[in-house]
C-alpha cells in the first residue's frame, strides 16, 4: 500500500463535509491524488443500499442495519478503497467501521456487550483495511443536530432524538478510549480554519 487510508467521524452537525472538502482541497495543492468517498457507499452497490438505508419512511431492523452497512462496507472496500490504496492515492472517507460500533452498537443497541461483540466479529472476518488515521471531529450533540436541522429535510438516521444521538457519541468516546492511537479527538468548535489547522496538525501534514 502506497496511499493512506483516512477516516472522518462525528455525531451529525459536526462539519464533516466542510472539514473534508477542504483537506481534499489543500492535499490536492500539493500534488496528492486523493480519493474522496463515503460510507454507506462508494460503491454502485454500496451507494443502491446506502439510498435504502437512509429513506426516511423505510423501517429497518437494528440487525439488519448492521448486516446492511458490512455487505456495503464489503462492496466499498474492494472494489473502491483497496484499488485506490494500491494506485498510491489518499483514501478520505466520510466515517467507516467506527459510525457502525457508535450508530449502531450504542445508538440502536445502547452499547449492549452482545451486539457490540457481533460487530466486532464482522470487523475481524470483513474487514481487511483499517484507516491509517481517524479525525473524530467533536461538538455538542445538541448543537450538532440545530446544525443539522438547518440543512433540510432529514434522513432515517438524522431523524433519531437527541437521546439517540447522545448514545452515538459515547460509543464515539468508547472507541477513542480503545483506539487512541489511530483517533484522534478534534474539537469542532471555532472558526473553519482554526479545524482545518487541527486537523492537518494530527494528520502531520
Amino acid at each position: 500500500m502506497q496511499g493512506r487510508f483516512i477516516s472522518f467521524e462525528g455525531t451529525e452537525g459536526v462539519g464533516k463535509t466542510t472539514a473534508i472538502d477542504q483537506l481534499c482541497a489543500r492535499l490536492t495543492e500539493r500534488g496528492i491524488e486523493v480519493l474522496r468517498t463515503r460510507e454507506p457507499g462508494g460503491s454502485e452497490l454500496a451507494e443502491a443500499l446506502r439510498t435504502m438505508f437512509l429513506d426516511p419512511v423505510r423501517h429497518i431492523d437494528a440487525d439488519a442495519e448492521i448486516l446492511m452497512m458490512f455487505a456495503a462496507r464489503a462492496d466499498h472496500i474492494h472494489k473502491t478503497i483497496l484499488p485506490a490504496l494500491q494506485a498510491g492515492k489518499w483514501v478520505i472517507c466520510d466515517r467507516f467501521v467506527d459510525s457502525t460500533v457508535a450508530y449502531q452498537g450504542f445508538g440502536r443497541y445502547e452499547g449492549d456487550t452482545t451486539a457490540l461483540n457481533k460487530i466486532e466479529l464482522l470487523i475481524e472476518h470483513f474487514v481487511p483495511v483499517m484507516p491509517e488515521v481517524t479525525l473524530w471531529l467533536d461538538l455538542d450533540v445538541v448543537t450538532g443536530m440545530q446544525r443539522a436541522g438547518k440543512r433540510g429535510a432529514l434522513d432515517r438516521l438524522e431523524s433519531n432524538n437527541i437521546a439517540f444521538f447522545e448514545r452515538v457519541h459515547r460509543g464515539l468516546e468508547y472507541q477513542f478510549a480503545r483506539h487512541g492511537e489511530r483517533i484522534h479527538r478534534i474539537d469542532a468548535s471555532g472558526k473553519i480554519d482554526e479545524v482545518a489547522a487541527r486537523i492537518d496538525a494530527a494528520l502531520g501534514i
